[in-house]
């Protein structure tokens, strides 16, 4: 066989091993190692870190729940001469201790379970946008209970999201009961992917319970794979506490669920405007939800998610993006993995309305920062609008690619004997001076190289001559593509039977079993 033909059997054999699911390792899948970024210094994080315990030990927490108090109490805890609920330094660091480094976070289906913890990055979606950026219009409606089931849909098929948490609010759902019951039901009927939810009242999460029972095969099924976790805001910024919060993680924690104790404080409105003294205050604002979830069950499972929002100091209003707000997030995943603990923070929350080169930017920026800083969840980091007020289709999909590339810079550089390629420059030098369709290009090209599905690297007269069409346009017709494409049904009709006589469901039974 001459070099040309053995050149060209190879080209077709690695043609053929492409064409073949599975057979190659995808150049930047989900949980890359992250924490070459660190926006603060190691001075810097344990100042944060130092003040976070004072603040506790010495202004303390108001507005505790009596039973909270009462558990705190008996715990360790102490009142100060202002009757605050504060933790000694050295009460806190004990439960730090006893906290879960690293655990499973479920999907109903095991090939979607995950580890979280330690230096492993994944993105996924969060957020209550109350609006859609409706595909038809390109102009903002109230988002509904459809809404979130599509939304569900389309997060189950893009495969650099590694968990779906509801993205909108059912509007058109005007009961808070039924409301927290027709989220579950559009979050099991749309994905079978770790999801999240939020409750309105702790009355809502075991009827929930029974829902997810439904769908995996009978009561306690749930709490043996708790393949979704609870969202609460426990903190009032600054330093005091929330009731409904408390009531609704005591009825969750009951039911195995995780618990991802968000603190959302804002920047010169509930918190410092300095960056750092921000950054302490959260951080304590995130302890005092772990001393609640230990109170309420040692070891429990907690997400720290210290998500530090900015307020435009101009205006008052809340602000999605900026530099400020990136290095925030990197700042506060920074600090958790200090303290050992499965770190959460936010990123890509857009204030661009359209889907435009605003909204990359400002997606990008963040999204890549809390990457970078090894954030283990990564939230809002695809489909959020307009300052968390809306949601899209078209960025979820645009957003999937971009985590794509999120990752692969995460992943770095790799340097072997392999990759240094002296072998392979001298065999270019002494023959044929290229290295195009060499083996050891084409293993970079499989293994090294991410390839977009929608950014365009056409020359801008192909570009042209097939319609010119910006990423908008792109992100619309894979839109359109995808949701017309046959469905998988993830609830079936006995279970699906069986919620429905329980239950109130306002999506119909045509948008599930179409």
């Amino acid at each position: 066989m001459t070099s040309q033909n053995r050149r060209g059997a190879g080209r077709a054999a690695r043609h053929q091993q492409r064409q073949t699911k599975g057979a190659i390792a995808h150049p930047c899948p989900p949980g890359q190692i992250g924490g070459a970024y660190r926006p603060l210094s190691d001075k810097g994080v344990q100042d944060i870190i130092d003040t976070a315990y004072r603040l506790l030990a010495e202004i303390g927490m108001g507005e505790v729940p009596p039973q909270l108090q009462e558990m705190a109490l008996a715990g360790g805890a102490t009142l100060n001469e202002e009757g605050r609920l504060c933790y000694s330094r050295a009460l806190v660091e004990d439960v730090i201790n006893q906290a879960p480094k690293q655990f499973p976070l479920y999907g109903r289906n095991p090939a979607h379970d995950i580890e979280i913890g330690g230096d492993r990055v994944y993105y996924g979606t969060g957020g209550a946008a109350v609006q859609t950026l409706d595909p038809a219009t390109g102009l903002y409606r109230a988002a509904t209970l459809h809404d979130l089931y599509e939304f569900a849909r389309l997060a189950d098929q893009m495969e650099n999201l590694s968990w779906f948490t509801r993205i909108c609010v059912a509007t058109d759902v005007p009961d808070i009961f039924e409301l927290d019951i027709n989220t579950v039901y559009a979050l099991i009927a749309g994905t079978e992917k770790p999801v999240g939810t939020s409750f309105s009242l702790g009355n809502a999460v075991a009827p929930s319970i029974s829902l997810f029972d439904a769908a995996m095969g009978g009561e306690g099924s749930f709490a043996k794979r708790p393949c979704c976790k609870v969202h609460i805001s426990p903190i009032i910024s600054p330093l005091k506490y929330g009731e409904d919060a408390f009531d609704v993680a005591i009825e969750a924690i009951k039911h195995n669920m995780t618990v991802n104790a968000i603190i959302a404080a804002q920047s010169g409105a509930t918190a410092p405007a300095p960056l750092a003294g921000m950054l302490a205050q959260t951080t304590a604002e995130t302890m005092a939800a772990l001393m609640m979830v230990h109170f309420i069950k040692p070891g429990h499972p907690m997400i720290f998610s210290n998500w530090p929002f900015v307020v435009d100091l101009r205006t008052g209003s809340f602000s999605g993006s900026g530099g400020e707000i990136a290095v925030l997030n990197a700042g506060a995943a920074q600090i958790s993995n200090a303290l050992g603990l499965v770190s959460g923070v936010a990123s890509s929350m857009a204030d661009a309305k359209a889907v435009d080169a605003q909204m990359g930017m400002e997606k990008g920026t963040s999204s890549l920062a809390a990457g970078l800083a090894g954030a283990n969840m990564i939230y809002e980091s695809s489909g959020m609008m307009a300052s968390l007020l809306g949601a899209s289709f078209e960025a979820m999909i645009l957003d999937n690619e971009m985590l794509a590339v999120n990752q692969r810079t995460i992943r770095g550089i790799e340097v072997t004997e392999e990759t240094l390629g002296f072998a392979a420059i001298e065999k270019a030098v002494y023959g044929e001076g290229h290295f195009l369709g060499g083996d050891h290009t084409m293993n970079a090209m499989l293994r090294d190289y991410y390839y977009p599905k929608l950014a365009n690297r056409d020359s801008p007269t192909v570009w042209e001559e097939t319609g010119a069409k910006d990423a908008w346009t792109v992100a619309g017709e894979t839109l359109a593509t995808l949701q017309a494409e046959p469905r998988e049904t993830y609830l079936s009709q006995a279970a699906d039977d069986k919620i429905r006589s329980d239950f109130t469901i306002h999506l119909s039974r045509d948008v599930v079993y179409r």
